[in-house]
């Protein structure tokens, strides 16, 4: 994700491009994006389901860790990424009394520079969703956190979009009889590839929602922010959907922004905050990122009204590009998640 919890700059934003450059800066030289809060390994138990699956493209799991009774690390051998790509899966309390029972599945993606583990590690999901009646899966986008087919000089690997709308769907079906309805939730670029998801795979999930994420990659800034983002990762910018201008089309056919009115039929759900002035005071630096996400989401958001597709939208002064903004959001946006999968909303 965008934020930074580490090695703080002190920085005084007195306009848009000051804080976009503030961004750029930040994300080009690797200023500690999505660094996690150690809470130590949870103790291994003894697995007390094996997952084996294989999808139609032939991706398979090869591998599993139980962390304890709700929670397996699955290693999954994926053809559309072209490796082994880690997988977290989280069990509701209601598996082990009904293991073959058909579930909704709920997608939880992470943010740059960070990892599968990071809703569980910075979040109270685990608790919270105990008692939902749901299969949750937070799979790997790569160390970008974008979750997405790379053009990569045509090569269109690795692909993680196939991977996650495909690929996992299928292997959690065959390992833990998942059902076909999904829905999908996801931080900064996690936030990109829930709305991406939703508007490239009309009908495929029944609910999405973005928090704090970057749902117009071509308005002002974006095309840099992106860039600086798989640059950090040492990554030609280029090789992630081509040049901005040479490969116009194809950064449309990924911008939710684009594509907005293919979600007329999705349960929406918007968060975003404006940054500095920040009531975040001991993070700067997160409330900066998150102002420079600003205009866009407004843009975003008109966008969905001028089209007349509903969304529950909230956008707030203050904030930060931070985990507890995202952690409130998740919550507040249960009702519509929990509409898209079939579940109650209380």
């Amino acid at each position: 994700m965008l934020t930074s919890r580490h090695h703080r700059r002190r920085r005084r934003t007195h306009t848009r491009l000051t804080a976009l450059a503030a961004t750029v800066a930040l994300l080009a030289t690797g200023g500690a994006l999505g660094a996690a809060t150690a809470h130590g390994d949870p103790a291994t138990t003894a697995a007390t389901t094996t997952a084996t699956a294989t999808a139609e493209d032939g991706a398979r799991i090869v591998g599993q860790k139980w962390l304890d009774e709700r929670t397996v690390d699955l290693t999954v051998r994926s053809p559309a990424v072209g490796a082994d790509v880690p997988v977290r899966v989280l069990l509701p309390a209601s598996y082990a009394a009904a293991p073959t029972r058909e579930r909704p599945v709920l997608y939880l993606l992470q943010g740059a520079h960070d990892d599968y583990t990071s809703w569980s590690r910075e979040t109270d999901v685990e608790d919270f969703l105990a008692g939902q009646d749901v299969i949750t899966v937070m799979p790997s986008s790569g160390p970008t956190g974008i979750p997405t087919d790379w053009w990569n000089l045509g090569r269109r690997s690795p692909d993680y979009e196939t991977f996650q709308v495909d690929e996992v769907a299928q292997l959690l079906r065959g390992a833990f009889h998942a059902g076909p309805r999904r829905a999908v939730a996801g931080v900064s670029t996690g936030g990109y590839g829930a709305l991406a998801f939703a508007a490239r795979h009309p009908g495929t999930f029944g609910a999405a929602a973005s928090y704090s994420g970057i749902l117009d990659t071509t308005a002002l800034g974006m095309v840099t922010v992106v860039n600086a983002i798989v640059a950090r990762e040492r990554q030609l910018p280029s090789t992630l959907w081509g040049n901005p201008l040479l490969h116009r089309t194809n950064w449309t056919a990924h911008n939710p922004y684009a594509l907005a009115s293919r979600l007329k039929d999705t349960r929406l759900y918007v968060a975003q905050g404006s940054g500095i002035p920040s009531d975040d005071f001991g993070n700067l630096e997160g409330a900066v990122l998150e102002g420079t996400l600003w205009g866009q989401a407004k843009k975003f958001t008109a966008r969905l009204d001028a089209l007349g597709v509903p969304a529950k939208t909230h956008l707030y002064g203050g904030g930060s590009h931070a985990w507890p903004y995202w952690q409130r959001e998740f919550k507040e946006s249960w009702p519509t998640l929990a509409a898209g999968l079939g579940l109650p909303q209380n």
